[in-house]
């Protein structure tokens, strides 16, 4: 299901103002800019979502780990 930002930022549990944030800072869920329209992707923000699962407060997830121990 595609999501304007309104919708998208009630899905994440987010304002719409954090999602704008995030897309000008390049570190949110990707998203289609379709002229004026900006649309996310259910499953590609799951996705998204999904990597930044975390076990614990220490935890800097398997990217970070991976270049800590390189």
């Amino acid at each position: 299901m595609k999501r304007d930002t309104k919708d998208q930022a009630k899905h994440l549990g987010v304002k719409p103002k954090t999602l704008e944030n995030w897309r000008s800072q390049g570190v949110g869920p990707p998203f289609f800019k379709l002229g004026s329209r900006v649309l996310y992707d259910d499953a590609e923000t799951d996705a998204w979502l999904s990597a930044r699962r975390r076990t614990g407060t220490a935890d800097q997830g398997a990217a970070q780990s991976h270049a800590a121990s390189a």
